[in-house]
């Protein structure tokens, strides 16, 4: 293996923190400043994939974490390398992931004085993150990894960011040559007082290097609900005719937790809205999932559990539940349990835990039959009103593809054991009304922080998460651009994701109000690009869909070509639709 006789570095000491805390893939962009990493985590047998993009290293990272509960991890090089990362950063902060971002850093001797991508990178990176540990010794290396991702997963999860200077990394016997080579070999005072300090600074560098790296991993404490808040909140339930419940991202924070979070919502008997991580949660056509009228049926209920959700824009910042309703608010936060609307309830906290709880309470699943078969009735009308829609006006024929009936179509073809990634305005929007995840940890979406570019990042993490899963990253023509390079990563790597882009030619979310208050198209309008042809270019499966005829068969043989081991980019063109007529959130 290259690399195996190499004499003990900086990046050993990483990869054997990285090792001992069960990460078993690194993402990256490669870059001198961080090579020793590289090759030390390869060493160790963790996976080292390698991508087009350091946010897409980041958005990967994310997408891990999100699906097994363990801290995805990044690392890139400094400068540019890091700065590249800032999005993807923000978006796992938002989205309360637990991501490691390792940086490189020019040398500690050296920074400050015009070196190579040397910049200040705390500032720039300190808003976005839980931690920023700058190390300046190599013995600090292992116990800054343990520290960094156990921050990660403690309280309100999110990222952190570990800064390692190139001279702590590579073997000492370099680093002091190199350090030698820069003192020179002149005689004058300068030059012995230059030799002084670079000996010494070398020292400190190296000092306890060799000591044995602490290996324990320490446990995180998964933060309770009170158990006054629980008592309240099931006696408020109890009392309740119409009650509800809306549940979050934040209640998969613990990912293994997901089958008996859904056991505890069936015992709980109380109707639910799923959001963001929390979609498929309760599988396909759970009795008590409700998908439609969720606005309606909030300012109908007179107790609202919201697990894991904050009232921001989503709830129209608290507005969409009624005030004589009972507001019980589970959220690890007590800053997003108040956020906007100070709910009747705090219970600060885990919220799978909360749900739990309650379910484990005298009176639970207490039937409402009544108000449960209003709500599915909604549903059930609303899915009469898509089908009508999915079928199209009387009259010729469309040019193209009806977007509500290709969605229909791949909520049919696509397995039972699906994930869906999404990643566009409104395209993706259309999608996620209809699409019915197949379970758990099954959808994955940016987050409140509604970024585009995540797809690509995304369904690379979710294939090496769940490589047993099909892949369907669901894209729009717009939010494609960020990622279509990534190909060549689903290639080289093996990753079979199914790729689909809805072209319609234009960022049509934006266009539709634009175009209507404004009367202007202007930065609007794209082309029908040949995608399907740029994923041949880099070695992938590229099939194209232009007639509705032809839109089952592409499917299926995307899917054999997945099961094959093979990406594929499904060029889908779309006609425009006045589905989502109206739906611009502030």
């Amino acid at each position: 293996m290259i690399g195996s006789a190499l004499k003990p570095h900086g990046g050993d000491r990483i990869a054997a923190a990285l090792d001992a805390h069960g990460v078993r893939t690194v993402y990256t962009l490669c870059g001198g400043h961080i090579s020793p990493i590289l090759v030390a985590a390869k060493a160790r047998g963790l996976r080292i994939v390698d991508t087009r993009d350091e946010a897409t290293a980041v958005f990967a990272a994310d997408a891990t974490a999100r699906l097994t509960g363990i801290p995805g991890v990044a690392a890139v090089t400094a400068g540019p390398g890091l700065t590249n990362t800032i999005t993807a950063l923000k978006n796992a902060q938002l989205a309360q992931s637990p991501v490691l971002l390792i940086g490189g850093a020019a040398p500690t001797a050296l920074q400050g004085r015009g070196a190579l991508q040397d910049i200040d990178q705390k500032p720039l990176i300190a808003p976005h993150v839980k931690l920023v540990k700058q190390v300046r010794r190599v013995k600090d290396l292992g116990p800054a990894v343990t520290e960094a991702l156990s921050t990660a997963r403690a309280g309100v999860p999110g990222p952190v960011f570990i800064e390692c200077p190139v001279d702590l990394l590579y073997e000492e016997a370099t680093i002091r040559q190199w350090y030698s080579d820069a003192a020179g070999k002149g005689a004058s005072i300068a030059d012995r007082a230059l030799r002084w300090y670079l000996n010494r600074h070398a020292a400190r560098l190296f000092s306890g290097a060799h000591a044995p790296l602490d290996s324990r991993v320490p446990g995180i404490s998964v933060p309770r609900p009170g158990e006054n808040a629980i008592a309240r909140a099931a006696e408020a339930l109890n009392k309740a005719e119409r009650p509800l419940m809306v549940i979050g991202s934040q209640a998969l924070a613990q990912a293994t937790n997901a089958a008996r979070l859904a056991e505890a919502v069936t015992r709980l008997g109380i109707p639910a809205y799923l959001s963001g991580m929390a979609r498929g949660l309760l599988g396909r056509n759970h009795p008590l999932q409700m998908r439609h009228e969720r606005r309606k049926a909030l300012r109908e209920a007179d107790c609202v559990v919201l697990a894991g959700v904050p009232c921001d824009f989503r709830l129209d910042y608290g507005k969409h539940v009624k005030r004589s309703a009972t507001l019980i608010a589970a959220n690890r936060s007590a800053k997003e349990a108040r956020l906007n609307r100070r709910p009747t309830i705090a219970a600060i906290g885990d919220a799978s835990l909360f749900v739990e709880s309650l379910s484990e309470r005298p009176g639970a699943g207490k039937a409402r039959d009544a108000w449960t078969s209003a709500l599915r009735e909604r549903d059930q009308t609303r899915e009469t009103s898509i089908d009508a829609q999915a079928a199209g006006s009387p009259g010729p024929p469309t040019e193209h593809v009806n977007p509500i009936a290709f969605c229909r179509a791949l909520d049919r073809i696509a397995g039972d054991n699906a994930s869906f990634v999404a990643d566009g305005g409104d395209f993706v929007a259309t999608a996620s009304y209809i699409l019915r995840p197949r379970g758990p940890l099954t959808w994955l979406d940016p987050g409140v922080f509604g970024t585009l570019g995540v797809g690509a990042g995304f369904a690379l993490g979710a294939v090496i998460a769940r490589p047993d899963s099909e892949v369907w990253l669901l894209w729009g023509d717009g939010a494609s651009g960020y990622g279509l390079a990534e190909f060549d990563t689903f290639v080289r790597h093996g990753i079979p994701v199914i790729a689909v882009i809805g072209n319609d030619a234009g960022w049509t979310q934006i266009a539709r109000e634009q175009v209507k208050m404004l009367r202007d198209d202007v930065g609007t309008v794209l082309a029908r690009t040949a995608y399907h042809e740029v994923a041949r270019g880099f070695g992938a499966e590229g099939l194209e869909v232009r007639h509705a005829d032809q839109v089952e068969e592409t499917l299926q043989q995307a899917r054999t070509l997945a099961r094959a081991g093979r990406p594929v980019l499904v060029n889908v063109w779309l006609d425009r639709s006045d589905f989502r007529e109206g739906s611009i959130s502030m």
